[in-house]
């Protein structure tokens, strides 16, 4: 059972010794090379958090999708990434992560301006609910969508919900300024979405435009993924989120890009 392994990595079953081996770690890692932008001290704290995490959520596997041990550490190690200087708590409140084997259907019931229900299923990539589990999608290999991370989505999601509904302000570290946090996403989303409306050929996903909670949500994707595009387009944002996270992807990336030239 995956629930007794993880247990065992937490030292809570049989099993004495290191919770995941430096092979399983590395196997996993691969499939992540943006983790490389964190700095080498971050990496245990990640891999640690990433454990707990485990261990106090309920994972389910949805049209029998069945969850190994590295999917779970794969998901794991993405879902804390934007708290890893933030903590778990804030993922407190809820367990559940159900996890689908790629895109799925949503019900939907919504009525129009005019008081008349549309009822539909939306396809989807990911969903967060608040006071409730995170829905995920799991794609093999190169099925993986391009320029989509649904893991940190739909967790930015949750930090945004935090402080209740999705509106692209979260609760805000200590220190953070929220007129600067609301100058810097108001003007980037403006512009985002002129862009966007304009048939341009977006870096940045265009699903982004439809909320500032879903800004918030694509450009935090952005931010550990491929920081130097945020960071061209938006520094403000970039600026904003490195005060939020705790970290500075760019500079690694950065530092990456000239150790290997």
């Amino acid at each position: 059972m995956v629930f007794a392994r993880i247990r065992r990595w937490l030292g809570l079953g049989e099993r004495e010794g290191p919770a995941v081996s430096d092979e399983q770690w590395a196997r996993v890692e691969r499939r992540l090379p943006f983790l490389d932008f964190l700095p080498a001290e971050a990496r245990p704290r990640l891999r640690a958090l990433a454990l707990e995490f485990l261990a106090t959520k309920q994972f389910h596997g949805a049209h029998g999708l069945v969850l190994d041990d590295d999917m779970l550490l794969g998901i794991a190690l993405q879902a804390c990434l934007p708290i890893l200087n933030i903590g778990l708590r804030a993922y407190a409140g809820w367990v559940g992560v159900v996890v689908y084997p790629g895109d799925f259907l949503i019900p939907r019931r919504e009525y129009d301006e005019a008081g008349v229900l549309h009822e539909y299923d939306d396809e989807v990539l990911g969903e967060a609910w608040e006071g409730g589990p995170v829905l995920v999608s799991w794609f093999d290999g190169e099925a993986q969508p391009a320029g989509v991370n649904v893991v940190i989505h739909e967790f930015a999601h949750k930090l945004d919900m935090e402080n209740g509904g999705v509106d692209g302000l979260p609760r805000l570290r200590a220190g953070m300024s929220r007129q600067a946090w609301a100058d810097a996403f108001s003007e980037a989303y403006e512009a985002f979405c002129e862009e966007v409306d304009n048939g341009g050929d977006t870096e940045i996903d265009p699903y982004g435009s439809e909320h500032p909670g879903e800004f918030f949500a694509v450009v935090s994707e952005v931010f550990f993924e491929t920081p130097s595009v945020l960071m061209r387009h938006f520094p403000k944002v970039y600026a904003q989120l490195q005060q939020f996270y705790g970290v500075d992807p760019a500079a690694g990336e950065a530092r990456l890009r000239e150790s290997a030239a």
